[in-house]
């Protein structure tokens, strides 16, 4: 009944193994792949012809974890996988990113890729198996795909780096030192394809080592995939690249010398506005058999990317009149929203970003609700890119794929630097408004969170700076490398390679190619130009802001404090009766954890010394030989119990209230009068001895000498 084909190799720690001909026999292309534990069932499928009038190629990857494949149900009351989380968001676009570029030019039918975790072994990120998993579907399926990829993580620890660290490695790295590189990488055989990253301020030739690693690392699983598609890839679908050369030569004909004078406009809106005309003229002088050629938007963008890489491969300016290594002018200013926490608005060209900082307590930390368990992260930071950004009307909703992927990207960058949060014990969001663009708005993101955090008094240990490289690769061979890019070089480039680090390293690396990939020739100048640039922009946010300033009066003051844990239960109360008592009555937030580490947040300075003191005064231990101001709670013939520290009381003997014999306490005592005592100890059942005679009620301070009165006869 099933024609299964398995193949297996040993890969890093774990058995890699292919499988497919046993389930989803209807996709086009279905593999199973298994890494240790881990198991991703990828599944593609695709139209056999292009939508009437489609002239973009539509490539649809859905990454999907099911919570069942790591023995879990999920939260919430409808019980069942909603919206895709983050992380499916970012790895299915890790997924599209390397696999886009390698379909066959002019190929336009639609393609659906979907990759469904089916079991988490809670040590192997099911992210790099799904990679693996999609590449052998594709290979296999017949669609006119120029793979296989591979696919590795790359960790580095002390100066090694290591094969697909486990997920706990890469667990929370800012708290974990030894720990200072996630690297995904993707490629081909001979080149890279695409790099994402999180790093410690590593330098640029530990991150392209790094590449290298990773590179040569995946070339076991390209052979495997290429070995189990010999065995039962079906056969290709019948597809030839559409020739349009006959209708390029029209279109170059009847528009290239206007289409030229609008890429020589350096204003952006302007030279949009040129192009458009510059297009609407080829239209007008075209037959209707070439006005409704599928090709024509191909052709029309064949003559855009001349004009503009013509210039830039024969060592001429740029669109804006810069070389290729020149950042464009910035402007930052920090401060300039009155009542938020932190603000700073980075202008960079016609690229700006209005970044805002807020700071709140540990009940606004975000709770992550993921396969390998619930984690918490005291770090937010949310891209907006609005359509007025780029002079358009469109609809606004819900953050998209890359506003999620841009946001992630600008988090990797600035959350290298954070203080730990023993130190600063501050949950952090930033939200980043795109209000202009052309080119690298995550990037603009980077540099304002970095200068809106140090206005908010966050002490980041330096300062981060990104910028954008491209590429413009010729078929002979020839290249250049762009330092920070505008929106037309990437549209129409061969790379958008994005570096954000301090001056002392890198935080974060993305990298996609449009072609089939690069070489580490062109990598190593990509890096070398980046830090140049990285460190030009620099010095341009320290004119604005170079060091941490001090705290809003907005912002929430946080003080912390260490108890013991057997005295949580204490300072919690049964069902929480005492500490919500404490925040009722001192008006701070507090907020405890299992540790036993207390945050008491509050913008008055007064309220949190109120809750800090109620919080002492059940934790703390009163001391032997220490006074303290007490509250007569009970008088008996013996003496008066008096409450002297929290909810604590203990017994003022009658020989010891008065310097002189009394028959009854109430001779000087009445409950309710505050006293001054002296702790003298604990007698042989834990009880505590308190005395009066030798405390001056007045004052409160210690009577050195004391006179005793004779005793009545």
């Amino acid at each position: 009944m099933f024609n299964v084909t398995k193949k297996s190799i040993q890969w890093g720690n774990d058995t890699l193994t292919l499988e497919s001909g046993k389930v989803a026999r209807q996709a086009d292309g279905s593999v199973i792949a298994t890494y240790g534990e881990t198991s991703v069932m990828a599944n593609v499928t695709y139209a056999r012809a292009p939508k009437p009038g489609q002239d973009f190629f539509p490539l649809t990857v859905h990454y999907q974890e099911k919570y069942y494949a790591a023995g879990k149900i999920p939260g919430g009351f409808f019980k069942r996988e909603a919206r895709p989380s983050e992380k499916e968001t970012l790895t299915s676009r890790l997924i599209d990113r390397p696999c886009r570029p390698l379909f066959v030019e002019g190929f336009k039918n639609e393609v659906l890729v979907m990759a469904t975790v089916l079991s988490h072994d809670l040590e192997n990120d099911p992210d790099i198996v799904a990679m693996i998993a999609v590449s052998a579907a594709l290979t296999i399926s017949g669609v006119p795909f120029m793979g296989p990829i591979g696919a590795a993580r790359v960790g580095f620890t002390g100066g090694n780096y290591v094969l697909n660290p486990t997920v706990d490695d890469m667990q929370g790295l800012r708290n974990n030192p030894d720990q200072r590189l996630d690297l995904v990488i993707a490629g081909t055989k001979d080149a890279v394809m695409m790099v994402e990253s999180e790093a410690y301020e590593l330098t640029e030739e530990e991150m392209l080592g790094a590449v290298k690693f990773g590179h040569d690392a995946m070339q076991p699983v390209i052979d495997l995939i290429i070995d189990f598609a010999e065995d039962c890839a079906k056969e290709p679908f019948d597809f030839h690249a559409p020739d349009y050369a006959d209708l390029y030569a029209r279109v170059k004909a009847a528009g290239e010398t206007e289409m030229r004078a609008a890429f020589a406009i350096r204003d952006k809106q302007e030279r949009t506005s040129a192009i458009s005309a510059a297009v609407a003229t080829i239209k007008a002088a075209l037959n209707e058999e070439d006005l409704a050629d599928l090709n024509l938007g191909a052709a029309i963008k064949k003559l855009e990317a001349s004009i503009l890489r013509g210039d830039i491969i024969n060592g001429g300016a740029r669109i804006d009149g810069r070389d290729n290594k020149t950042v464009r002018p910035i402007v930052s200013e920090t401060g300039i929203l009155p009542r938020t926490h932190g603000s700073a608005l980075f202008t960079r060209g016609e690229t700006q970003g209005l970044v805002v900082t807020t700071l709140g307590t540990g009940e606004d930390e975000q709770i992550i609700d993921a396969l390998h368990g619930n984690s918490r992260s005291n770090f937010l930071l949310h891209y907006n890119f609005p359509p007025y950004s780029v002079g358009e009307v469109g609809r606004v909703g819900s953050p998209g794929r890359r506003e999620i992927g841009h946001g992630k990207l600008a988090w990797r960058a600035l959350q290298a630097v954070l203080p730990a949060a023993t130190d600063f014990p501050y949950t952090i969001r930033l939200v980043s408004e795109i209000t202009e663009s052309n080119g690298s708005s995550s990037m603009a993101s980077v540099c304002g969170g970095s200068l809106s955090m140090m206005d908010a008094g966050v002490p980041l240990k330096s300062p981060v700076a990104g910028v954008a490289m491209g590429l413009i690769l010729e078929d002979d061979g020839r290249f250049a490398v762009l330092t920070d890019i505008l929106g037309d070089e990437d549209h129409l480039g061969d790379m958008d390679f994005k570096v954000a680090g301090t001056a002392n390293g890198i935080t974060t690396m993305q990298m996609d190619i449009k072609v089939a990939g690069i070489t580490p020739e062109i990598m190593a100048q990509a890096l070398s130009q980046a830090k140049d640039g990285r460190l030009h922009i620099l010095g341009e946010m320290n004119k604005a802001l170079s060091a941490p300033q001090g705290f809003s009066e907005y912002a929430p003051k946080i003080e912390t404090m260490q108890i013991p844990t057997d005295k949580i239960r204490e300072v919690i109360g049964s069902g929480g009766k005492v500490i919500r008592e404490i925040v009722e009555v001192s008006g701070a937030k507090v907020d405890i954890n299992d540790e036993g580490i207390i945050k008491i947040a509050s913008s008055d300075a007064a309220a949190i010394k109120k809750a800090y003191d109620m919080i002492w005064s059940i934790v703390a231990e009163p001391e032997e030989g220490m006074i303290y101001t007490g509250k007569v709670v009970k008088l008996v013939d013996f003496g008066a119990f008096v409450n002297f520290f929290g909810k604590r009381d203990g017994l003022v003997h009658v020989s010891q209230i008065a310097n002189k014999r009394l028959n009854h306490p109430n001779e000087i005592l009445k409950e309710g009068q505050e006293v001054k005592v002296k702790l003298l100890g604990f007698d042989d059942r834990g009880k505590v001895r308190l005395g009066m005679k030798m405390v001056d009620q007045e004052t409160g301070l210690e009577i050195t000498e004391t006179k005793e009165e004779p005793t009545e006869a």
